[in-house]
């Protein structure tokens, strides 16, 4: 791996470690707004979108930038890399290309966030073969094993040293969840039976006022229709569970409740405004942002039903923590024009202009 880029996850991690306490692994109780950004699905076009997200990112100053997954596509060629001036003189083998690829997605697309803390989530492109969920962990053990949520892990579980792909971690009055649906066999008993421990300390704990949960497919039963967790029964069973249990938590231990998801190319909010949800509890907040760079997809036929839906974009949710622990999440889009002039440079402007207009599904 790049030096400079496992310098850069090791700064991540410390910052983040000096939020962690012994007992309580979470920063002190915000007594103002506090912000932190989120995005998901950098494929494609990802190298040339992503750096653009972090010069916008960094401008607002959050807490932490948090991936929801898919960073490189893997099965194909991602456009960004081939037109790499270096690709474009000696084009890549399929080889080349998949054994570069998360080295290349660190150093093009998370390094440009410098020492702002990045949580990296997987997505299904992320166990494309021949990458899987070990080599995965192998890859990223610097992001999985960053000291706040090593923290959190021991806090939880003084045994428990194991890496995984799903984590949590306590940050002010808010607990952040993230969890692994990458594959279709997903959730397992394993994660589930820890997801719901996490709730159950939460709902016992009157510091945390707000619960995100943060994952790659959307869970079940969605307006976005069958691109989520609907696309297996596994999926759609434990899918169900989860959000009951999230109901339970807003509903019972009066937790504010977030959710969000990327896997869908574009952005939407109020995604389980679905007759099924509206039928079996209640509308939980929901939010897909696909938009780190990957082929725009069209929006799905049950859009119009979305508080907003955009395709066609590029771009990352703003969102701003209250001290009571109600959370605004605001879109921010990007422009051709935000993109920063070094990594223009390094492609052709031709291509920088396909990225934006023309990198969509049709």
């Amino acid at each position: 791996m790049n030096r400079k880029v496992v310098l850069l996850g090791a700064v991540a991690g410390l910052a983040l470690g000096l939020l962690a306490s012994v007992s309580r692994p979470q920063s002190l109780p915000q007594q103002a707004p506090w912000q932190f950004a989120v995005s998901g699905d950098s494929r494609n076009c990802g190298d040339v979108v992503m750096p653009a997200i972090a010069a916008q990112v960094l401008k607002e100053h959050p807490a932490f930038f948090w991936h929801l997954g898919d960073f490189r596509k893997i099965y194909d060629f991602d456009e960004d890399m081939q037109h790499q001036s270096e690709h474009r003189a000696a084009p890549m083998t399929m080889g080349d290309y998949q054994d570069q690829a998360w080295d290349d997605f660190l150093k093009n697309q998370i390094a440009p966030f410098g020492e702002l803390p990045v949580f990296l989530g997987i997505g299904n492109h992320e166990t494309v073969p021949p990458k899987h969920r070990d080599e995965y962990i192998a890859q990223f053990a610097d992001w999985l094993d960053a000291p706040v949520l090593r923290a959190q892990r021991l806090a939880d579980n003084p045994n428990d040293h194991l890496l995984r792909t799903y984590y949590h971690w306590i940050e002010g009055d808010v607990d952040f969840i993230f969890l692994d649906n990458a594959t279709l066999d997903q959730f397992n008993k394993k994660q589930m039976a820890w997801f719901e421990s996490v709730l159950n300390r939460d709902a016992s704990d009157p510091a945390v006022r707000a619960i995100v949960v943060g994952m790659h497919r959307a869970l079940p039963e969605n307006i976005t229709g069958k691109h989520g967790m609907n696309e297996s029964p596994v999926g759609t069973a434990s899918g169900r569970r989860v959000y009951q249990d999230l109901l339970k938590a807003q509903n019972e231990a009066h937790k504010r409740v977030y959710v969000l998801a990327s896997h869908s190319h574009y952005y939407m909010a109020g995604i389980f405004d679905s007759d099924y949800w509206r039928e079996h509890g209640g509308v939980l907040p929901g939010w897909i942002v696909g938009t780190g760079g990957a082929q725009r997809y069209p929006l799905p036929r049950q859009a119009d039903r979305a508080k907003a839906a955009e395709t066609n974009v590029y771009g990352y949710l703003l969102a701003t923590v209250q001290p009571d622990g109600e959370i605004r999440f605001d879109y921010q889009r990007l422009k051709e024009s935000d993109e920063p002039a070094a990594v223009t440079g390094d492609y052709t402007p031709e291509f920088v202009h396909w990225c934006f207009a023309e990198n969509a599904a049709h």
